[in-house]
């Protein structure tokens, strides 16, 4: 078994704090690879609040006395003085971060971030960036170098944030699968935008239909993939063009574009002036 946690005043006991909105008191990870059973059982709950990230794997848990498999994407949360009961297994691959928190308006925060009360587990997506924010909680915790409260508040507000919006997008979607093929399509958009992209060759790598994907993709963004794209790249286009590091030429190929005619044209097309009238607007 993995393990790696932190604590606020390197005390395990849980703590109930007012003087601020927001407070981590502590966090940490487990990953169970040849251990059995790894069983939690709070019959009084805590005195704080405590989210669960099962990252791989799944998880049992026990709500109103039944039992819930919970699997790799979800979110439990679990309020004050609520029972915990669950537990992780070996056989599972269980790997799973956590952190408890308080403050005196964390019932709001998490209103306005669409946890609503009475409900134990949300699906967010399974993603690394909120295994890198857990990580990062860590190891802040552990070293307590200076703001370093502000910066573990910073980033659970993230994971708030970023839950949020996976339950925004999938109610645009009516599916979380849905939500979470068009964002993986747009970070490869995001990371691949100055090459040639085959729309068809993408949407049947994924085992998708190319008219399914357009369809859904639009609906999620508002955007066709295509104009997802170019949108980037003119984005990317206009930034270079504000210092005078790069030439036209230069800008094309940084951004994608072979020819730097064909560039120029589209760039006219969506901005309404050249590249060229564009950099001699910004430096007059």
């Amino acid at each position: 078994m993995y393990t790696n946690n932190a604590y606020l005043n390197n005390t395990t006991m849980d703590i109930k704090d007012k003087s601020k909105p927001l407070i981590v008191t502590s966090c940490g990870t487990y990953h169970l690879f040849t251990r059995p059973k790894l069983p939690t059982w709070r019959p009084r709950g805590r005195r704080d609040f405590q989210l669960l990230y099962i990252a791989s794997g799944k998880a049992h848990f026990h709500f109103s006395q039944k039992e819930e498999i919970v699997t790799a994407g979800h979110i439990v949360l679990y309020r004050p003085k609520e029972p915990q009961k669950y537990e992780y297994y070996g056989e599972d691959q269980t790997e799973v971060y956590w952190v408890h928190f308080t403050g005196n308006d964390v019932t709001n925060i998490l209103r306005y971030y669409g946890f609503t009360k009475g409900k134990h587990v949300y699906y967010c997506g399974k993603r690394l960036e909120y295994q890198n924010h857990f990580k990062t909680m860590i190891q802040e915790l552990q070293m307590c170098r200076e703001h370093y409260d502000e910066i573990l508040e910073m980033h659970l507000r993230e994971i708030f944030i970023m839950t949020h919006r996976h339950f925004q997008t999938s109610s645009k979607t009516g599916n979380s699968q849905i939500a979470e093929d068009m964002d993986s399509a747009t970070l490869y958009f995001n990371e691949h935008y100055n090459q040639e992209i085959n729309i068809e060759k993408y949407a049947q790598s994924h085992n998708m239909s190319t008219s399914w994907f357009i369809r859904n993709f639009k609906k999620y963004t508002g955007f066709t993939p295509l104009q997802y794209i170019l949108s980037i790249r003119i984005y990317n286009a206009e930034a270079l063009l504000k210092n005078n590091i790069y030439n036209i030429t230069e800008v094309a190929s940084i951004v994608g574009y072979d020819n730097p005619l064909y560039f120029s044209r589209t760039f006219k097309k969506l901005k309404g002036i050249s590249p060229s009238e564009y950099r001699n607007s910004i430096e007059s």
